[in-house]
């Protein structure tokens, strides 16, 4: 019978361990906040250093956030820990050039294409009510760029979420805020930002009515175009400090020659 070599584990990630299993579990909901460090001293028979050092890595890994200096930790939303870690992660490995923004653009495409496709399809058909809502926010911002933002997000997701599918929303939620600080800024640095949020409106009242009328290839190949052409027109103004994750010449060639073959 084959063994394994037992390791020995410095206590706080012992600790750290069997918090993360709670919260993976689902014995730690979403929003809970963790008791005190001299509590779970108590509980797990070790001294504050040892908890505090668990704390430090679950807070690392995204799983536990708290909201000031001196507010106590809780158990970190799952739409937070999708656009935080991760997100962060995808930027990151952008900003080092591993990964250009025109490789997470397409997955963004990917992603929501089959989501909106998804979305279109079901029956009974989805309430799209908080898309209706967000398409009439953006009407509201006129040319704020900040507000239209904050609606386009919502839109979005609110058509994924729609799709049903869980897992894209996560994916979705992770990919969308690793480009949105180029989209937002490369936004404001347009000639003409009002003419270009008037376009988006348009683009985003198309692909609501595709949902809704239940014209699933019309619904993915609408958002996918949208996403980049976006892309593309804003390509020339990418902001300075996504230098290293700005469009290079060959990913903006591909993507163009995808419009013109679409």
């Amino acid at each position: 019978m084959p063994f394994e070599e037992v390791v020995r584990r410095p206590v706080y990630q012992q600790v750290a361990a069997q918090l993360r299993a709670a919260i993976l579990d689902g014995d730690l909901q979403p929003g809970n906040v963790l008791p005190s460090e001299r509590e779970l001293g108590e509980r797990f028979g070790v001294g504050r250093t040892s908890v505090r050092e668990a704390l430090r890595a679950l807070q690392a890994q995204g799983l536990v956030v708290a909201s000031g200096p001196t507010a106590p930790l809780r158990v970190t939303a799952p739409e937070a820990l999708s656009a935080g870690p991760v997100g962060e992660s995808f930027d990151a490995l952008m900003r080092l050039g591993l990964v250009p923004l025109g490789d997470l653009i397409e997955l963004r495409r990917a992603l929501e294409g089959a989501a909106l496709a998804a979305a279109a399809s079901r029956d009974p058909a989805p309430d799209l009510t908080d898309a209706e809502t967000a398409l009439a926010a953006m009407e509201a911002a006129a040319g704020d760029v900040d507000a239209f933002e904050v609606a386009d997000v919502a839109f979005h997701l609110a058509l994924v979420d729609a799709s049903g599918n869980s897992a894209l929303r996560l994916v979705m939620l992770a990919v969308r805020s690793s480009v949105s600080g180029h989209l937002r800024s490369a936004l404001h640095r347009l000639e003409d930002p009002p003419a270009e949020l008037d376009r988006l409106r348009a683009e985003h009242a198309g692909i609501l009515a595709a949902v809704r009328e239940h014209r699933a290839d019309d619904a993915e190949r609408l958002v996918r175009d949208h996403v980049r052409d976006l892309y593309l027109r804003t390509a020339a103004v990418a902001p300075d400090d996504v230098t290293q994750g700005a469009p290079d010449r060959a990913t903006t060639a591909v993507l163009a020659a995808d419009g013109a073959s679409a």
